[in-house]
Order: structure tokens, then C-alpha cells, then sequence
């Protein structure tokens, strides 16, 4: 998951990007609706451009009929973004440039991803694709949902910076559905604390206020175990995974509990693999090897959380 959510800032950890909470978690987007005072995102038009250009491909692949699974659309999406360039922390840039984190812009990119934007813009792009209203506007609305807690945008502290629970608060709207049960997934109790212990990795916990409302999130996630396919069972269960479902790769890292997100993607050949965008490739690509393989490439991998997208 590496660089999705605010409150997971971006490191590499074993050759991959580490998802951390403090500053990357959601770092894709590169800014749709700024404070004022804040110029608009300079590839804008060229983003806009994209998704129109990716919209028309889903549907002339028939992959934009919302009666169909909505996996395979994610995929397409996910290999037509293959080769974008890797950007860690640009959900992090109006903070850089003097915001306030009582302010959270809505930031939005297709030209550029971090693991956990490439993930929300696949999903986005797919479900935007199969509405009357495919537009920018729709597409920023689709961001928006699964970025935010309860898909409300208010402060630095809505954003779901944990992507265990951008899955739990997902799953409990409709817009993913959590496999880990199923597929025999164990309970992690441990607490998440990464980002409050972190406090100085953190721009925007400077502020106390958004640092109060970071910690009374971990606190409240406390009662909410993630359950994750351990890393001796992926091989028996890989089989099992669909093109499209949403990989996130949990750690052993004190505090966090995940490093990196991803796609899960069968290729032409059969084998189960990851679609990712990588701090380590520097872009968006798919893995050598199966997912098996990829998670015990990680040094502080433990397994995997597992999510299939809906059409929400």
C-alpha cells in the first residue's frame, strides 16, 4: 500500500515502497480542488485528458456495463496506467506550500501514482466509466467516497490513513467487500500507533489539533482487528484472488499494518501476479513473480489483507 493515505508516509522497506501513515499514505493526486489561495495542479488538463481517453477505452471494451463484476475494469485501468511515473507524498503537497491541515484539498492525478493512488484511481476510473455523468467531476466524486471517512472530506484527520481501514469503511458503504475472513485470514490486534508515535515525519501534526484527532482515530481503530491471509498460506490461496481484487501487504513494522497496495493480476500466462506502482521500479508495473512471491520478497511482510471491489 505505500503511499496512499496521509497518515502513511512513504519509505522504502526491502526494496518497496512503505506505505507509512505519517505523510504518503493517499499521495497520488496531484490537485483538483485547492484552498484558496493555492494554484490548481499543473497537469491538470493533461489528467483530465486521460481519464476522458481511458473512459472511452472501458467502454468500448465493454468493460464499462455496471451489471458485470467491476474487477476487470480495475485491471484495465491498472494496464493502462502501466509505465506512469511513481510520485510519493503529493497529498501532502498543500501542506508543503503553507496549508492548513483544517483545510484537506481534494488532490487528483492519472498522469502520476503512489501505490495507494494508483489503487483509488483504477477503482475510481472504472466506476466513473459506467456513470451517465463520466466526467471530471464524477470522477473526483469517486475519489472523494473512498479517500475520506464515511466518504465526507472535511480535515487532514478524515482522510483514511490506515488502509486497513480505508477497506473496513469501504467494506461497511458497499464499495469493497473484505476477503480476508473467507479466505482464512487471522485477526492483527496490534495497536496502530505509527503515525501519532511518528508525530515529527508528520507536517501536518504539527498542528495539535489534527494531532488530537490522529490519535482518537488509532484509539477507535483499537476495536477493529484487520484480518490478514498469513505469508505461509498465499500459496494455497492465490488461486483464489481475482483480476482486479485490491492487495494490501501487511507488516510486522510496530504500529503499522501495511507497507504497500496493489492489484492483483492474472496474466496472459496464467500466473498470479501484482499490478503495483513502486517506489523501488519508479513506475507502474507488474511483478516478476506471483503474489506468493512478491510477499516473501518483503522483508517485514507478514501477509496480506485482501478487498474486492464493488460497484458501490
Amino acid at each position: 500500500m505505500m503511499d496512499r493515505r496521509t497518515f502513511l508516509a512513504r519509505a522504502a522497506v526491502a526494496g518497496a515502497g512503505l506505505l507509512l501513515p505519517a505523510a504518503g499514505f493517499a499521495s497520488l493526486r496531484g490537485g483538483s480542488r485547492m484552498p484558496a489561495g493555492m494554484a490548481p495542479a499543473a497537469m491538470d488538463e493533461e489528467d483530465r485528458a486521460r481519464l476522458a481517453s481511458w473512459v472511452r477505452t472501458l467502454r468500448a471494451e465493454g468493460l464499462a456495463n455496471g451489471e458485470r463484476p467491476l474487477g476487470p475494469a480495475v485491471a484495465r485501468v491498472g494496464e493502462l496506467a502501466l509505465g506512469a511515473p511513481y510520485a510519493a507524498n503529493t497529498l501532502e503537497a498543500y501542506l508543503a506550500a503553507g496549508g492548513a491541515p483544517s483545510a484537506e484539498p481534494l488532490t487528483l492525478h492519472l498522469m502520476k501514482f503512489d501505490c495507494v493512488s494508483l489503487v483509488e484511481g483504477a477503482l475510481a476510473v472504472a466506476r466513473t466509466a459506467a456513470a451517465m455523468d463520466a466526467g471530471w467531476e464524477r470522477f473526483a466524486a469517486e475519489i472523494e467516497r473512498m479517500r475520506y471517512r464515511g466518504g465526507v472530506r472535511s480535515d487532514y484527520a478524515s482522510r483514511l490513513h490506515y488502509f486497513s481501514e480505508w477497506i473496513a469503511d469501504g467494506a461497511r458503504r458497499g464499495l469493497v467487500r473484505d476477503l480476508g475472513p473467507e479466505l482464512g485470514g487471522e485477526p492483527d490486534a496490534r495497536p496502530l500507533r505509527f503515525m501519532s508515535e511518528h508525530r515529527a515525519s508528520y507536517a501536518a501534526l504539527r498542528d495539535d489539533a489534527a494531532y488530537a484527532a490522529i490519535v482518537a482515530h488509532e484509539r477507535r481503530l483499537d476495536a477493529s482487528p484487520r484480518s490478514v491471509v498469513a505469508k505461509a498460506r498465499i500459496l494455497e490461496i492465490q488461486d483464489r484472488l481475482r483480476t482486479g481484487d485490491v492487495l494490501a501487504f501487511a507488516t510486522s513494522i510496530a504500529g503499522l499494518d501495511v507497507t504497500h497496495t496493489g492489484l492483483a493480476y492474472r496474466s496472459d500466462d496464467g500466473v498470479m501476479r501484482v499490478l503495483h506502482a513502486p517506489l523501488s521500479g519508479g513506475v507502474v508495473q507488474v511483478s516478476r513473480g506471483t503474489v506468493a512471491d512478491y510477499v516473501n520478497g518483503l522483508r517485514s511482510g507478514t501477509g496480506i489483507l485482501v478487498a474486492r471491489p464493488l460497484r458501490g
